[in-house]
């Protein structure tokens, strides 16, 4: 996804099955779906087979018809039961998604192509991060460990701007992934591990889109803040699998 990402490039190191993260990555809570969030992943598939890509299928409208079901829940369901890219934005009106170049550290994201992501819960913070009223910055990321599947994820906005909670609803866009292709893995922590980011040469149809809420962001109290001054030393230490730099106040320097 695109914004102020870092690449794993370079976080090397002796392998290990028990890798140790800094503490600002958050890990996933276990996926085990009940039986109404299974059954409403297998009646969407349903749909959208049905639908075939010829309309926009509306995710709001299907899921009001089985309230119990958690939304971060259903969607990384749906995602380890399909491969589906998903791209989180606050515009509820795309039809067509076209390649550009977005302001990014990790090398991966240095190309003109439309990002997305496999995993649906880091879509979803850019859906619910309102860019368009604040003045801020984003630095996150998301994980996965080879040898245990585990998800984890980071996420954070200018210092300045996170006491004014500015958050929005946003939508999260479905896409067919047949373009995409995804960042190369690397050792980070010990482990071998991957970013499930995606990119696509080519313009990209979506053929569904939920509306999200902030409060349907599992993260959305965990989300910490940095210094816009300060974005490469983040970006370092996230690569090195250093601790979060400390906060430095105005006409003090880093050290």
């Amino acid at each position: 996804m695109p914004g102020a990402k870092t690449s794993m490039a370079g976080a090397t190191g002796g392998l290990t099955s028990n890798p140790v993260l800094p503490d600002y990555w958050i890990e996933r809570p276990s996926v085990r779906a009940r039986r109404a969030t299974e059954s409403a992943v297998d009646s969407f598939l349903e749909l959208l087979d049905a639908s075939n890509g010829g309309r926009l299928v509306d995710v709001d409208a299907f899921l009001r018809k089985t309230p119990r079901v958690v939304r971060w829940q259903f969607l990384s369901s749906l995602a380890d039961r399909r491969r589906i890219a998903f791209h989180g934005t606050g515009d509820p009106c795309i039809e067509r998604f076209e390649p550009r170049e977005p302001v990014d550290f990790a090398p991966f994201g240095q190309q003109r192509a439309v990002f997305a992501t496999s995993d649906p819960i880091w879509a979803m913070f850019y859906a619910i991060v309102d860019r368009r009223r604040h003045r801020l910055t984003l630095n996150n990321g998301c994980l996965l460990l080879e040898d245990t599947g585990d998800a984890y994820y980071y996420f954070s906005v200018s210092r300045r701007a996170l006491p004014q909670r500015p958050w929005r609803t946003g939508y999260l866009y479905l896409l067919p992934a047949d373009s995409f292709v995804e960042q190369p893995g690397r050792v980070y922590a010990g482990s071998q591990a991957r970013v499930p980011q995606l990119a696509s040469p080519i313009p990209v149809t979506p053929f569904a889109r939920l509306r999200v809420a902030p409060r349907s962001f599992p993260f959305l109290e965990q989300i910490r803040g940095h210094d816009d001054e300060r974005l490469a030393d983040y970006a370092r230490a996230v690569m090195a699998a250093a601790p979060w730099p400390d906060y430095v106040a105005p006409g003090q320097s880093a050290v």
